[in-house]
Order: structure tokens, then sequence, then C-alpha cells
């Protein structure tokens, strides 16, 4: 069978985890353990790897019982309640928060302070639970809507000014039609259009990766798209690969490659989200080139 395999070279971490990465690494070649407060990257197999250089992934309840250790911060970063208990313990914190989440951070502080003086209500478009959301809404104290479907804004009073975020690694045409519908139920109450503010905070790493991806999965007979099944940017750039090329399909490791997916002479475009890392999508490629040439 032959095929022609292409990776996108588009693909692969974005700067946030790829320093987060790198400072975890440097840090477990010179000492036997670091502990994680999360996943540094939703990839399961690139946080093997790192198991076996010595992370520890931990949660909250085991971080409020650790003392005088290292705690590493994720690029996701963390709501100040996270700080206070390292503080609190003795922990010596290694920050990987991704300084686009940190300055969303710090803008979503500032303008709800602003917002408070004329009774208004901040919106997060997001993903309930999710890192970057948990540590966004921390910020306000939790004084804040998480908007991940349409029906999420019935919760909102629209007679009352309205300032929505996003997420840094959502759908920037999602978040265009969420601020759209939150546009019309303000005109459809009477409410002040004038208060509504929609902050552009997607990053911009990930969102060029959009319109790119698309031309990338349309011009390819299959797509193999690699990503951890818990990463919320691979669920979206995997749906939009679907929506202009059937034939993608959606895979952790090579392991799970169907060979009956692949015709003699299909263009096999090899992509994936912003945490899959570069030599995953590489092994992917090496496998399908084996295939080719067995």
């Amino acid at each position: 069978m032959e095929l022609n395999v292409e990776i996108d070279n588009h693909s692969g971490f974005c700067y946030g985890v790829v320093r987060a990465i790198e400072q975890a690494e440097k840090y477990l070649d010179e000492n036997k353990e670091l502990n994680s407060l999360g996943s540094i990257v939703h990839n399961s197999t690139e946080i093997e790897r790192l198991k076996q250089k010595g992370l520890r992934i931990i949660d909250y309840s085991q971080m409020s019982t650790l003392k005088d250790k290292v705690l590493f911060i994720r690029a996701h970063g963390e709501p100040p309640s996270s700080y206070k208990i390292a503080k609190e313990n003795k922990l010596r914190i290694i920050d990987c928060t991704c300084p686009v989440v940190l300055k969303l951070q710090e803008r979503v502080k500032k303008n709800y302070k602003e917002l408070k003086k004329n009774d208004g209500q901040l919106l997060i478009f997001g993903k309930h639970g999710h890192a970057e959301v948990n540590g966004l809404i921390g910020q306000v104290d939790g004084d804040a809507f998480i908007i991940e479907k349409n029906s999420d804004l019935d919760l909102v009073d629209y007679s009352k000014p309205v300032y929505i975020f996003s997420q840094t690694t959502k759908d920037p045409g999602e978040y265009r039609k969420i601020c759209e519908l939150i546009k019309q139920r303000i005109e459809s109450v009477g409410g002040p259009a004038d208060k509504f503010r929609a902050f552009n905070t997607i990053c911009g790493q990930v969102s060029s990766r959009h319109p790119h991806l698309k031309e990338f999965a349309k011009k390819h007979s299959v797509i193999i798209f690699v990503s951890g099944k818990e990463s919320s940017n691979g669920k979206i750039l995997y749906e939009l690969c679907c929506s202009v090329n059937p034939r993608s399909y959606s895979v952790e490791s090579k392991q799970e490659i169907n060979k009956d997916w692949f015709r003699s002479g299909d263009s096999v475009g090899v992509c994936g989200a912003t945490s899959t890392p570069k030599w995953l999508l590489e092994e992917v490629a090496e496998y399908l080139n084996n295939l080719s040439n067995g």
C-alpha cells in the first residue's frame, strides 16, 4: 500500500506548554521528584514519559498535606487560593503559568472591579472544570458565569452590564457566535448595549491554527489527528478537521491506527493539538510510512 505522509508543521505544543515541560525536565535532571499540581499537559503518552523522569501529579487534597516541598504550577494557571495554601505549607513554587494566561488573569481581575461598580456580570466562555477556567474564576472569588453552551446564557440578566472573556484555547468562531447571541439578548430586553464588552482573549498562536488546519485537512485524503482524550483544544481542532474532511480519525498513539482506514495512493496528513508533542506526531508518521513500505 502506497501512502504519502505529511506532518503539519503548525501542530504540536504551544509556547506555554513547551516552556512548562522544559522547566519540569530541567528540574528533574537534577532532582529525583517533582510535584505537579495537575497534569502538565493533557496527553497521557507525554505524561507517562515525564513520570519515568520523576514527575508526580498531585491534586488539591494532596497539596494541602504537602510540606516543605517543591510545587510545580503548570501553564493553565491557578487561582489565588492555591498560592495561599502553598505559602502556608512552605512549598517552593516553580510557576510555569503561560504568560498569555497570566495576562488574562490580570485583565479579568482589573475589569471585574470596574464592572462591579455598575452592578455588572462577568462571563467566562470556557469549559466547566477546566484548569484555566478555575484559575480565572478564582481571580474574582467565583463571582462569574461559565458559558460552555448556549443554554448557559439563560443564567444571565441582560438588563445589567455584561463583560465576557474567553478561555485562551477556545474556538474563535464559537466565541464570536456566543458574543452575537449576547448582543441579541441585550437588544431583546432593551438592556445597556453600550455596557457590553467582549474581550479578545483567545491565544493568537491557538487561533491562527484554525484556518491553517482547515486548509491542511482539505488538501489530504485522510487525516490522522493525534491528541489526548482529555484535551479540550484537541476536541475542538479534531471537530474542525472532520468538518472539512470526513476521513479524519482521532488517535492517542500509533497503536490505535487501523490499516483499513487507508487506500493505496492516499495522501495522509498527520496533525495534533497544542498538547500533542512533536515526537509523537513523528512516531505516528513513521508508523504510517512503514505501512506504506510494508
